[in-house]
């Protein structure tokens, strides 16, 4: 049978309308809309919304979630050992530490700038906390984040090598827009590891921000690099060009209950 190009398509049943819209709502991924939309709905009628109102609750709803599981994917990627954020942070313990530098680093703005933030201090002082809790405000303001120990990082990146594929490797801690690079120094490091961490630190000067938690002051780096001399100037020459350094002092926060028996 042929038909007749002058009618009008016939169009699809008025009772098969909510299943085909379900189908069209799974397609295109609008996952909380197709949740969401036969209870608001109810709800539109009987508040007696517009249809703007409607529509704009679907639709900041969909934008919401769509928002969560960006923040979501941004957190499983960067491998936080833990979650910590700076309410969690008890500002009394320190000895010494300045509190509003460390609440305006919170801003970000670091991250604008493409520097570098170094945490300095004894263990169990929350180095690792602020550099995380850093990190993870990072993550909910859209921007990436790795986090690695530098023994890690050197491991990974001496394992790539032996098996040709260094570079390759070594993309994945310059790409994420800030790297956290914990504990630095708790642990020698031999001339290739040295080396390793000079490519990281080199490859994202002026490209992206790092994050260090060390237990050396500057003038002992010579002792985290092997004490080669060169290696430990270059790597302080790109990291403390655009940085901010936190100093923490005091006793450690994992020996309070022991340091405060009687």
């Amino acid at each position: 049978m042929t038909l007749n190009p002058n009618l009008p398509i016939p169009l699809a049943p008025m009772n098969n309308e909510p299943l085909r819209l379900s189908e069209q709502l799974a397609q295109l991924h609008l996952s909380f809309i197709l949740e969401n939309h036969q209870p608001l709905a109810a709800q539109a009628a009987r508040e007696q919304w517009s249809h703007e109102q409607y529509l704009g609750r679907l639709i900041e709803g969909e934008c919401q979630r769509r928002q969560d599981r960006c923040v979501a994917r941004r957190l499983a990627a960067a491998r936080f050992p833990f979650i910590k954020t700076l309410d969690q942070f008890d500002w009394t313990w320190p000895k010494k530490i300045n509190r509003p530098q460390v609440q305006h680093l919170f801003g970000l703005g670091f991250v604008q700038e493409k520097a570098n933030v170094t945490f300095v201090g004894g263990v169990g002082l929350g180095k690792s906390h602020l550099a995380i809790a850093l990190g993870h405000a990072a993550c909910l303001r859209g921007h990436s984040v790795l986090f690695t120990t530098a023994v890690e990082a050197i491991n990974t990146l001496a394992a790539a090598q032996a098996q040709s594929r260094l570079k390759t490797e070594l993309k994945k801690f310059l790409a994420p827009t800030i790297l956290v690079c914990d504990e630095l120094g708790y642990l020698p490091i031999d001339k290739i590891g040295a080396d390793l961490l000079f490519q990281i630190i080199s490859g994202r000067y002026e490209k992206g921000s790092t994050i260090i938690t060390t237990n050396q002051i500057y003038k002992n780096w010579s002792r985290i690099f092997n004490n080669d001399s060169t290696i430990t100037s270059a790597v302080l020459d790109r990291l403390l060009h655009h940085a901010e350094t936190v100093i923490v002092e005091g006793k450690s926060y994992r020996m309070k209950d022991r340091i405060e028996e009687p």
